[in-house]
């Protein structure tokens, strides 16, 4: 992954074990830390304390949510041994201080080791790319299963 995502690398960076499709908590920390536990559960975290205080400092340095009804909360840490994706997507939204002062409703979460900065940077700014687009924002709020989220994400990313 040196310039953008490749369609290849979907499965390998969020597999359908980092994805819900249920209601996360309503309290952008605790919507976090459910996000935080897919990643765990999916054995990509060593240290679930540690990539939590990465995400939470993060977080206080300034606001993940870009808008349009989206939060990317991310971090680089040493508690990932490489770069993970999770998502989740809510009907109420989680108030992630965007500046549209609209909730996210499409959550993303992004964890990469200490060194990746490159590939943070990558992988942020191309799920950025792809989810200015209404039709892929709207494909992913209608997604039935974890694979079409998968596609949606291919297609729109790579």
């Amino acid at each position: 992954m040196t310039d953008a995502i490749a369609a290849d690398d979907i499965e390998e960076l969020i597999p359908a074990n980092h994805i819900s499709l249920s209601e996360p908590p309503a309290e952008k920390e605790a919507c976090i830390e459910s996000l935080l536990d897919l990643l765990v559960d999916g054995g990509r975290v060593e240290d679930r304390e540690r990539a939590l205080d990465a995400l939470l400092e993060r977080e206080s340095e300034t606001t993940t949510g870009v808008g349009m009804g989206i939060g990317i909360p991310h971090a680089k840490t040493s508690a990932v041994s490489r770069p993970s994706l999770a998502f989740v997507r809510s009907e109420e939204g989680v108030d992630f201080g965007s500046m549209d002062d609209e909730p996210a409703t499409l959550i993303f979460m992004i964890l990469v080791p200490e060194a990746g900065g490159e590939e943070h940077l990558n992988i942020l700014s191309s799920l950025s790319r792809a989810l200015m687009h209404d039709d892929v924002r709207d494909r992913l709020h209608e997604a039935e299963d974890e694979a079409t989220v998968q596609d949606v994400l291919r297609e729109a990313i790579a």
